[in-house]
């Protein structure tokens, strides 16, 4: 699963919590002071043995007791209710020992039939059910070498599961109605289910947990026009006489149930392929022109995988669905990966960057997750880590080494950025709830650690190894020893000692690392402290790592393994060396302090190879802008054949110095205007705007017929802060444009400079937007009605579209987003009749004022109590709780 986008729901969640009280921004200044005891305070000291720290609960791996052979399911929906009719047969065998009972896990079901099935006819079975786990009783004992099928008639209604989702996976009732009545114009009518972690069994019955196997049947049934899509190939389709039709789908390979999926929607099926195998993209209409541009290196990533693995790709299709109010990212069913609609992407809009990370995240899981399935939550790691590499892998092969480390220094940042990942093993067992493990350790930290591995056995040795981790547990689940034990089968080497502290203990390296030359013994030497915080079992880590030293024109590489507290290695060197290198293959995982000279930054940037190194000596003149030697690195920097080098590079400089510079003036206008890439252009528009020059007006004008709508919305931005009245007459020319980023740029501009007739192309827009788009919409359009609070019309025509998305809208963070922006507009409203009371306080004889403080104090009523009945409609237990909180 990539949540990231991962991404994107945990920063959600981080913009809920920040846009609390009333969206105000709270500054330091208006924060309460720190408490100071009372002279009359009492101060209770509490002793040691009465504080209770409550361990995190261990979870062991779940027991099996049957194995599942076979699912077999029949379902059709009912729209109105928004429940599926279901009806399985699921066929099982006693895993070892023989048993005489069967337990299920389905929630929120109605049972209507319970048989075990029979030749001579079915057989009630006796069951309890409590709305999570049906149990079983069985007609007689079976033993292993036995198999048995039992057949229930259910009814599923997801919207009445009782079961909470995380900041990466936002719900969790497994099976989702989107405008189910089909009410809202702005999105088609389609269902899809999202399984992961334990959410299959919200709409149909089985033993969902990762360590379980099945093969799937599955018969849907569809109203006319609806397309489906489940697991493996559709093997028959039937019309029926009230115009539905029946779509049989069928996978004979075994895998995990939380994989199981299925999609019914007015798709548009585009079709691709790889070798003989179907490779098609479900999609929207609107965007089927695009569809082999967003996935159309699909076909080549299979290959690529494939090749690299030595492991074919094991599936019999490979399908991929964009969907509305999808729950997370994407998820890696089973031959055919769900996505949310962020997936959309006309060609100009991919100009600003596609998706293919996710894509190529979603597809390596075909391998790692699906073909071989973690045994438990535990050991997430084999899911998601190797998806997370899978994405540098594919970089590395299709755009280079550079954009490979790039990317996947980002992720490494993300990691490094969230102190709490700090404490938790990449392999955990302790945990509160089993999302707690989808986060930047599972993700970001465990793509690196492969990367190290694979640095550390080099590359033939490390995809030999998986590939005989992937042969011997094909169809299978496995843990992370597994994989060690792979590895150590392909290199003979002892690998507990990586494994021990990269998967089993918390924490990185934290290291202050220096040098020192001896002219005398001609030897350099490296000094690497170790300061990372030692609580809570993060270790001292054995690190072996290149160190390069540079010295008379020529390069000598070494290889050294640091693992002490404190330690010093000595490497020769002839003279005093222009660098030394300390991980000169940018591999290792770790926070560090590297005490070089200027000297030494410099020449790391001219001669050191790597990307990395690079932009390490970009991060060290950024900081130290007064050395005699940034002038020419930086001039060297914003010419870099990486456009991130030179991003970096121009957003680094000050304003005080470009303002003294003619000559980084003259390159940043080069910059903006004809930089191949369009994040340069923008940093450089940025840059520009911050030197307050009228004069550079024609640039960022100029910019408005750039090819890349970032570049656009960002000149928009820069020229409204200079000028309101032309940003809002450029504005007026955009207006026809379908990029959802022209209209957030043209909602900021009349937001600060629009009149009551631009509210016709805010609601125009909302109304048929996505649900990121109305998010990030609804603040602009707050913002520009509480300009207006003395417009009754204008507010009685547009705040319903707000009181809607606050209560109906299927999307938590929208109806979170309506109801803060509505608050605006109450503070607005509250702000007003502050102020017409002063004045009516002044002249009370005033009829007009008198009036106008009514009405307004009449608005700000009904609005106030407005958005107290939308929170306490709200459904949302978390929602809720933000609300409750302020």
């Amino acid at each position: 699963m990539k949540t990231n986008h991962q991404l994107l729901f945990a920063s959600l969640i981080f913009l809920v919590v920040a846009a609390c009280s009333n969206s105000k921004k709270i500054e330091t200044s208006q924060l309460p002071p720190s408490p100071i005891p009372r002279e009359d305070s009492q101060v209770f000291e509490i002793p040691e043995d009465a504080i209770v720290i409550t361990p995190k609960e261990y979870r062991a791996s779940n027991t099996i007791v049957n194995d599942i052979v076979n699912t077999k399911l029949d379902v059709h929906f009912d729209w109105v209710k928004q429940h599926l009719i279901g009806k399985a047969w699921i066929t099982f065998k006693p895993h070892f020992f023989t048993t005489d009972s069967l337990t299920l896990d389905a929630k929120s079901f109605d049972i209507n039939k319970v048989e075990l099935v029979n030749t001579k006819g079915n057989v009630a079975l006796k069951y309890t059910y409590d709305s999570l786990q049906l149990k079983i009783k069985l007609d007689r004992s079976y033993s292993r070498n036995e198999f048995y099928t039992v057949y229930i008639d259910y009814t599923a209604k997801p919207n009445e599961v009782k079961q909470e989702g995380s900041a990466t996976i936002n719900d969790a009732k497994g099976l989702y109605f989107i405008n189910a009545d089909g009410k809202d114009k702005s999105k088609p009518r389609q269902l899809w289910t999202q399984g992961e972690t334990e959410s299959n069994s919200c709409w149909f019955p089985t033993v969902d947990k990762p360590n379980m196997k099945t093969t799937l049947e599955i018969a849907i049934t569809a109203e006319k026009k609806q397309v489906t899509l489940s697991n493996g190939l559709m093997i028959s389709s039937k019309q029926n006489a009230d115009g539905s039709h029946t779509d049989t789908w069928k996978l004979d390979q075994p895998f995990a149930p939380y994989l199981v999926m299925m999609a019914v929607g007015p798709f548009t099926i585009v079709k691709d392929k790889w070798k003989k195998i179907e490779v098609n993209y479900y999609i929207d209409s609107a965007y089927n022109q695009y569809a082999k541009q967003i996935f159309g290196n699909t076909p080549e990533m299979i290959q690529h995988f494939s090749d690299l693995l030595g492991v074919d790709y094991a599936w019999p299709k490979y399908s991929q669905v964009v969907v509305h109010d999808y729950v997370s990212g994407a998820m890696e069913n089973v031959s055919a990966t769900l996505h949310g609609s962020y997936m959309n992407q006309t060609a100009r809009e991919m100009i600003d960057g596609d998706r293919e990370d996710v894509i190529s995240h979603e597809l390596f899981h075909q391998w790692f997750g699906n073909l071989v399935t973690c045994e438990s939550w535990s050991n997430i790691t084999l899911n998601e880590s190797f998806a997370d590499y899978g994405e540098y892998l594919w970089n590395e092969y299709k755009y280079g080494r550079e954009e490979a480390d790039y990317r996947f220094q980002n992720t490494l940042n993300g990691y490094l950025g969230n102190a709490e990942s700090f404490s938790n093993p990449l392999v955990r067992f302790n945990y509160d709830s089993r999302e707690d493990v989808f986060d930047g350790v599972s993700y970001n930290k465990g793509g690196r650690i492969l990367h190290m591995l694979r640095n550390y056995v080099g590359d033939e040795a490390f995809f030999k190894s998986l590939n005989v981790y992937l042969t011997e547990h094909k169809y299978q689940s496995a843990e992370a020893h597994d994989l060690r034990l792979a590895f150590e089968k392909v290199t003979g080497k002892d690998l507990n000692w990586f494994f021990n502290q990269w998967y089993f203990a918390p924490g990185n390296p934290v290291l202050d690392i220096s040098y020192s030359y001896n002219d005398s013994s001609k030897k350099v030497e490296v000094i690497v402290v170790q300061n990372q915080n030692r609580d809570n079992g993060v270790p001292l880590f054995e690190m072996p790592v290149a160190v390069d030293v540079y010295v008379n024109g020529k390069v000598n590489h070494y290889h050294a393994t640091f693992k002490d507290k404190d330690q010093s290695i000595e490497f020769p060197c002839e003279a005093k060396p222009d660098l030394v290198n300390f991980d000169a293959d940018k591999m290792l995982l770790c926070k560090k302090t590297d005490n070089k000279s200027d000297t030494a930054f410099a020449f790391q940037y001219r001669y050191a190879p790597l990307y990395i190194d690079r932009m390490e000596a970009v991060q060290y003149f950024n900081k130290n802008s007064s050395s005699p030697f940034y002038k020419e690195i930086v001039a060297q920097e914003l010419k870099d054949t990486f456009w991130v080098i030179r991003n970096s590079a121009a957003k680094g400089i000050s304003q005080k110095r470009l303002f003294k510079s003619p000559e980084l003036i003259a390159t940043m206008k080069k910059l903006a205007a004809t930089d191949p890439k369009p994040n340069v252009r923008s940093t450089a528009l940025t840059q520009l705007a911050g030197l307050k020059d009228s004069s550079n007006m024609y640039v960022f004008e100029n910019a408005l017929i750039d090819s890349s709508y970032d570049v656009i919305t960002t000149a928009l931005s820069l020229i409204l802060a200079i000028d309101t009245s032309k940003a809002y007459s450029l504005a007026k020319g955009f207006e026809k444009d379908n990029s959802e980023d022209i209209a957030l740029a043209l909602f900021e501009v009349y937001s600060v400079a629009g009149t009551q007739s631009d509210n016709d192309y805010f609601v125009n827009k909302l109304k048929n937007g996505s649900g990121i788009f109305k998010y990030q919409g609804f603040q602009s359009y707050g913002n520009y009605l509480s300009r207006f609070v003395d417009d009754s019309v204008l507010l009685n025509s547009s705040l319903p579209m707000l009181y809607d998305a606050g209560i109906n809208s299927t999307t938590w963070y929208v109806r979170f987003r309506a109801v803060t922006s509505l608050e605006e507009i109450q503070t607005a409203m509250s702000a007003k009749q502050d102020s017409v009371a002063k004045l009516y306080s002044g002249d009370q004889s005033n009829p007009q004022l008198s009036d106008q403080l009514r009405s307004i104090t009449d608005r700000y009523t009904a609005l106030s109590e407005k958005i107290e009945a939308i929170k306490a409609a709200e459904k949302d237990e978390r929602l809720s709780g933000i609300y409750n909180r302020n």
